[in-house]
């Protein structure tokens, strides 16, 4: 089953992800890596004068987001110290509102039967996306299976980046990049005026050059890369599962990006199947444990 994204707005929110010619790739270094165990900005080269450019780091109590920002001067710095606030205060209002681990969160009161997934339509479109990439994985994504009851889980992450960077353009700012731990959401330029060049590393062999690509639209979502094994269910035993080492897959939008590594992580090769017939996602590193 494919996946029916809902239209991008803006023009430039359409995916645009070019992989590289590594033997070609001459930048001397890329904007963003993401790593076997983190992400890391690079060093910003020489921007333009009439941009403004922001970097802005925010903890919440399940993860470490970094923010980057990349204005037209005519927009001021007022307004886009009000977006970066208005970004900020999304990650931290999910992470409570949300968050499985918060007991009075809304996804905690779904778990004891205390609200309908209709009783909020944030809520209700969280619940949609996971039955919908419960279909779109044959249920090896499925947020129903957990232990517990409903965990939105491997997806919630993406989730919350993609309302935190709606956030920002809604501010009108159309460049950015949000990043937490090894997945990334991407729109526009970055400081140099080009697209955002990210260096994605092989989740276990550090020896390997890492995959270069160079994106003004997408995301970049990974599951498996936190060392610690059995962390993915397997829907179908409840068991735990760690059929592969790490599943990086990359797309228009990070939700359904790191829904679909979480999914792929679990069921292995078998999971392979799911790209081959038009979808807009692309797994970049699926590799077997040894």
């Amino acid at each position: 089953m494919r996946i029916d994204q809902r239209r991008a707005h803006w023009a430039d929110e359409q995916p645009r992800t070019r992989w590289v010619d590594q033997t070609a790739f001459h930048h001397p270094r890329p904007d963003l890596r993401l790593g076997a165990r983190s992400h890391r900005v690079e060093r910003a080269g020489g921007g333009a004068y009439d941009r403004i450019s922001v970097r802005h780091t925010v903890h919440t109590s399940t993860a470490e987001y970094t923010l980057l920002i990349n204005a037209p001067d005519w927009l001021g710095h007022r307004i886009v110290g009000e977006a970066l606030r208005d970004a900020v205060a999304e990650l931290r209002a999910v992470d409570l509102t949300y968050g499985p681990n918060q007991p009075d969160s809304l996804v905690s009161r779904l778990r004891r039967d205390e609200i309908s997934p209709d009783s909020y339509p944030p809520l209700a479109d969280l619940v949609d996306r996971c039955a919908a990439m419960r279909a779109a994985t044959d249920g090896w994504f499925d947020a129903w299976a957990v232990p517990g009851g409903f965990d939105p889980g491997g997806l919630l992450g993406g989730w919350t980046v993609e309302r935190a960077a709606a956030r920002l353009r809604a501010a009108g700012i159309h460049d950015y990049a949000v990043l937490s731990g090894a997945d990334l959401t991407v729109r526009g330029h970055a400081a140099h005026g080009g697209p955002w060049r990210v260096a994605v590393h092989h989740p276990t062999d550090t020896r390997r050059a890492p995959l270069v690509l160079e994106m003004t639209a997408g995301a970049v979502g990974t599951s498996g890369v936190t060392g610690r094994r059995g962390h993915v269910v397997d829907p179908h035993t409840g068991e735990p599962t760690d059929r592969l080492a790490a599943a990086t897959v990359v797309g228009p939008d990070l939700a359904v990006a790191d829904a679909y590594a979480t999914a792929l992580y679990a069921a292995g090769p078998a999971g392979l199947a799911w790209f081959r017939t038009g979808s807009d996602y692309r797994p970049l590193f699926a590799h077997h444990r040894r």
